[in-house]
């Protein structure tokens, strides 16, 4: 189909720029034969048509919409001509931000108004907007507190809004940092605003002179039209007919839609009345759904609908939503008894323990649930720790299921801990068999279980604690309100009463503990509330140092929770006295194993003349002191044991008795008889024996006091000195008290050993030289010319031999002390003997010098000073020999002697061999 007519042509728009609903006139050709023809008109690709007057084919007046381009092409559609083209363009200008006090020309939108804040259109009321930045500077805000502000201006305000605004306040709070040419920027923008301010008039009446064109229009037309309608007809004017129209149509619309409107008020009323019912229908079945919720364990369900109905019928006055709501009241009255009865019930998690809190608050039961909950469980946990000591001594157990073995509720690392203590350093820790738990003493056992309750326990209740101070009972994201700030304000009340509960948990814990370890401690009074263990065994250093391990895991367990230290002070109080009797019990002890090490000496002698004893009693103490590394290692918040001087004496004298302990063993071993050695007892761990139940080795009295002298030997130059360093490594003061209290004791009882032993061995080779001596009628006055050293004289030197030999077998390092000794003994007999003879003839004084001069040759490897002296002296009262032949002949039979018995004359010799150090 052709077009009648060319497509229309726009050659121009007056204004070319403006905002959107700004009034434009556009020009042209072909636009159209009439209105009708006008079938589309957009500006900026928005439609315009609803808005477009038709003036004639050349001029159409209309409003520019809210275009999405700033600025675009002017196209004007007709039917006659179809779509038409433009020369020209418009502009779209963004609109100016107005402000809340701001005077317009035009309506403003108040749901899509500018947020000058943000920059950004929001759908908010222009009531919540700020205007902005007055001062067009950057904002500097300082570090001021509102408070402080609020103190030094009172009355006032820093928002320039606010009908109390303070300058001075602005810009504290906004420019404090700012500098002075920024100020001066500030100030000339506020001038210019204050200009703009006043021109606004004039702008205002400028931008809106065209709808005041159009509205005048539009009344005087209005006006003209009243008039002549007044004047030109008779029956009245036109509102007057207008109005009459309007009741005529009004009854015939009566008149049409009464049935259906009728039927429309009868459904509302039913539909009225089914919510009504509805209403009631929740009400009517809230008891028996509240019942039902209840034996399913929903209460959040039971406490919601509660809630529903006591905002619905709370106040109500009619009958029979009262008597409904009554009953309700009831059922929730129960609830709360029976939440309640489960939030006092023990033992509970500390999850439903906040559970059940929160429902009984929610459900505003009367009191403070929280706080009758923490007085329970510090009841239950007092109770509990009674039960354990009740169970031990009477040996029967108490039906708590916290206190069984297999329901431990500690953590595994800490059972392991436990479990693992007892087998750290040294040979003495063995690995515990699968009857431990039977073997373990009952005082052990005890302070175990005491500390799986405390760590089982008083964490969550700590924690309960915490949660009702920082009002979390309440509110899992901690949001302010009522409840929680009851909570608080009750907790800050009764933080006296918690920390007492605290204090009475750990005194009862410690009581409990010293009751069965250190009853001397308690006071009378108490003992029979937390003694009773006087049946038991007494407990060795060992268990002792198992149980402070077990005190510092519950100790360290409570540090944990951030417990304030002074309340945690009297446990560390029973630590420091359970560490100071686990040393002097472990000393204690080892005085008894020492006593006992005399059942296993064996009498086997090493190349040294050493038994095991002297090394068997050197580890007896080094693993008493490996088993007091872990006690007497100072924790944090610990005190040192070995720096209490009360400590240091007591454990200095009793490592005395530890030293004088093994002197007196040894010295009873001395002092054996050959029957109490036969039925001594074999060490089956010493490496020896076996060979020794061989060879079935019983030493004599003599050859015992020979082995305990090298022992003694030893102690004293090595064994004690080593001792002392053993001591200083693990802390302990005063060695050289202990060391110089047990060389005296080793010495006394070195010489007494000494001197039974030089009494038994000299006195039988100095009786015998007498009757040796004058064999056979012998007279010095009228004997025979010499012809060799006589029999007595070689047998006493056959006897020191015998002695050299059991002396040397045993201990090299005693020959020489012992045959010193003796030839000092035999020398003295001697010289007396000397003395005694009234006249020596020539034969006589050849005789007697030989023999003394054999008996000294022989041994002057023992010759001692006082030993000389007694040969010079006993060579005295003889004549001196002047004939060169008597020398000679002397010589030669001394000479004889010598050759004679040089093999038995052998060990006198100095040994080439020495003895070899440990």
């Amino acid at each position: 189909m052709s077009r009648a007519r060319p497509p229309p042509l726009v050659t121009g728009i007056s204004p070319n720029e403006g905002t959107a609903w700004t009034k434009v006139t556009i020009r042209g050709e072909n636009l159209g034969m009439g209105a009708a023809d006008l079938i589309g008109l957009s500006i900026c690709g928005h439609s315009c048509l609803l808005t477009a007057e038709w003036m004639s084919a050349s001029k159409i007046v209309c409003r520019v919409g809210p275009a999405k381009d700033d600025k675009g092409e002017i196209i004007v559609t007709t039917k006659s001509g179809g779509n038409g083209t433009s020369t020209v363009s418009f502009k779209l200008l963004k609109p100016d931000k107005i402000g809340i006090l701001d005077q317009s020309a035009v309506w403003v939108d108040e749901m899509n108004y500018y947020d000058m804040r943000t920059d950004r259109n929001k759908g908010i009321s222009p009531l919540s907007l700020r205007p902005s930045n007055p001062l067009g500077i950057d904002i500097d805000k300082g570090k001021l507190l509102q408070t402080d502000m609020e103190q030094t201006f009172p009355g006032m305000s820093g928002d320039f809004t606010s009908e109390n605004f303070s300058a001075t306040w602005y810009l504290i709070e906004n420019h404090s940092g700012t500098g002075f040419d920024q100020l001066r920027l500030a100030a000339n923008n506020l001038k210019k605003q204050a200009n703009k301010k006043n021109e606004g008039s004039l702008a205002y009446v400028k931008g809106g002179l065209s709808t005041f064109f159009e509205a005048q229009d539009a009344l005087a037309a209005i006006h003209q039209k009243l008039e002549s309608d007044g004047t030109e007809k008779v029956e009245g004017s036109m509102t007057q007919r207008l109005e009459n129209v309007l009741n005529r149509a009004s009854d015939t619309a009566d008149t049409l839609f009464q049935e259906v409107l009728g039927r429309k008020d009868k459904a509302d009323s039913t539909r009225n009345a089914l919510n009504v019912l509805q209403r009631f229908k929740f009400l009517f079945n809230l008891p028996l759904n509240i019942e039902r919720n209840i034996q399913k364990g929903d209460y959040d369900v039971v406490i919601n609908d509660y809630e529903k109905a006591k905002s619905l019928f709370g106040n109500t006055e009619v009958p029979v939503f009262k008597k409904v709501y009554a009953e309700v009241e009831m059922r929730i009255g129960a609830l709360r008894s029976l939440l309640l009865e489960k939030l006092l019930e023990t033992p509970s998690t500390l999850h439903d323990q906040k559970r059940y809190i929160r429902y009984l608050s929610d459900l505003h039961a009367p009191g403070d649930p929280a706080w009758q909950c923490i007085y329970a469980q510090h009841k239950w946990i007092l109770q509990l720790l009674q039960n354990c000591r009740d169970e031990f001594i009477t040996g029967q157990r108490v039906g708590v299921g916290a206190l069984d073995l297999d329901g431990d509720t500690r953590p595994s690392a800490l059972r392991m801990s436990h479990t693992a203590s007892l087998k750290r350093g040294g040979s003495l820790r063995t690995p515990r068999p699968s009857t431990w738990r039977f073997e373990t003493p009952q005082q052990v056992q005890f302070v175990e279980k005491l500390s799986d309750v405390v760590i089982g326990q008083l964490p969550n209740f700590w924690k309960l604690w915490i949660s009702y101070v920082n009002g979390s009972l309440f509110s899992e994201t901690g949001e302010k309100s009522g409840q929680v700030e009851r909570s608080k304000k009750n907790a800050r009340q009764r933080q006296n009463d918690f920390k007492k509960m605290i204090e009475e948990l750990t005194h009862r814990l410690v009581k409990l503990v010293r009751g069965a370890l250190l009853p001397a401690t308690l006071p009378p009074g108490e003992l029979g509330l937390y003694g009773g263990w006087e049946n038991k065994t007494e407990l060795t250093g060992l268990w002792v140092t198992q149980v402070i391990h077990t005190v510092r895991c519950c100790h360290d367990a409570l540090a944990t929770l951030e417990i304030p230290n002074d309340l945690l002070q009297v446990i560390q109080d029973l630590l420091l006295d359970l560490r100071v009797h686990c040393l002097l019990v472990s000393l204690q002890h080892t005085t008894e194993d020492v006593k006992k090490l005399a059942e296993k000496e064996d009498w086997v002698v090493d190349n040294e003349g050493l038994t095991s004893l002297p090394a068997q009693f050197e580890q007896c103490v080094v693993q008493m002191l490996q088993s007091l590394t872990e006690p007497m290692e100072t924790k944090p918040g610990e005190i040192n044991v070995l720096q209490l001087d009360l400590a240091q004496d007591r454990a200095s004298e009793l490592c005395v008795v530890i030293m004088k302990a093994f002197i007196s063993c040894m010295e009873q071993l001395s002092m054996k008889t050959d029957s109490d050695s036969s039925h001594t007892s074999m060490d089956l761990a010493s490496p020896n024996t076996f060979s020794s139940a061989q060879e079935e080795f019983s030493p004599t009295p003599e050859q015992r006091l020979l082995i305990i002298l090298s022992n003694c030997q030893y102690l004293e130059k090595h064994t004690f000195i080593n001792l002392a360093e053993h001591f200083e490594k693990h802390g302990f003061t005063g060695t050289e008290k202990i060391t110089r209290a047990s060389r005296e004791a080793v010495r006394d009882l070195d010489q007494t050993l000494f001197d039974a032993y030089i009494q038994r061995k000299s006195d039988p080779i100095v009786g015998s030289l007498e009757p040796g001596i004058y064999a056979g009628y012998f007279d010095w006055r009228e004997c025979q010319p010499p012809t060799g050293v006589r029999n007595y004289l070689k047998e006493a030197l056959v006897s020191i031999i015998t002695v050299h030999a059991e002396v040397f077998t045993i201990s090299k390092e005693l020959v020489p002390r012992i045959l010193s000794k003796i030839v000092e003994a035999v020398a003295e007999e001697m010289c007396r003997l000397m003395h005694c003879v009234p006249s020596f003839s020539k034969n006589g004084a050849m005789q007697a010098r030989l023999e003394l001069w054999a008996l000294r040759d022989a041994v002057a490897c023992y010759l001692t000073a006082d030993s000389n002296a007694n040969f010079r002296q006993a060579l005295e009262p003889l004549p001196q020999l002047h004939s060169g032949a008597d020398k000679k002949s002397q010589e030669e039979l001394l000479n004889t002697f010598k050759s004679g018995m040089q093999l038995q004359l052998t060990c006198f010799q100095p040994s080439s061999v020495q003895p070899i150090k440990r």
